[in-house]
């Protein structure tokens, strides 16, 4: 499936105009709509393989400091040396994916999220 933001008068989609008998909001019809499936599954496919991703990288500098001293103590530049290099690393990864994902966000998610909402407000608002 592309990661494209799909085309909001699709009608394969489907109106998210949920209404419970009770004239309350029915949030699992919602939850089971296409575009809010959708939304779940273009959010999973961009954070979890950059969680994964991001762990292993964590988690292969800390092995590096606790077990391959001399290879981390490894003088780069005066007193730099590849440990502080890929120490720091680690926050500028941070802020990459922090800056990649509301990116990613603004582009392909909040679309979909505003739609949904949207038709939540109209539902509540046609009850009124």
């Amino acid at each position: 499936m592309s990661n494209e933001a799909p085309d909001h008068g699709n009608p394969d989609h489907g109106t998210i105009n949920p209404t419970h008998p009770t004239g309350t909001t029915d949030f699992i019809e919602v939850e089971n709509s296409p575009r809010f499936v959708q939304l779940k599954r273009q959010h999973r496919s961009f954070v979890f393989p950059l969680a994964i991703a991001f762990l292993i990288w964590y988690f292969a500098y800390v092995l590096l400091a606790d077990y391959a001293h001399d290879f981390m103590s490894t003088r780069v530049w005066g007193n730099i040396n590849i440990g502080l290099l890929l120490g720091l690393g680690q926050f500028v990864t941070t802020f990459a994916i922090t800056t990649w994902y509301v990116s990613y966000a603004n582009r392909k998610l909040d679309p979909i999220a505003t739609e949904i909402r949207e038709g939540l407000e109209e539902a509540e608002e046609a009850r009124r």
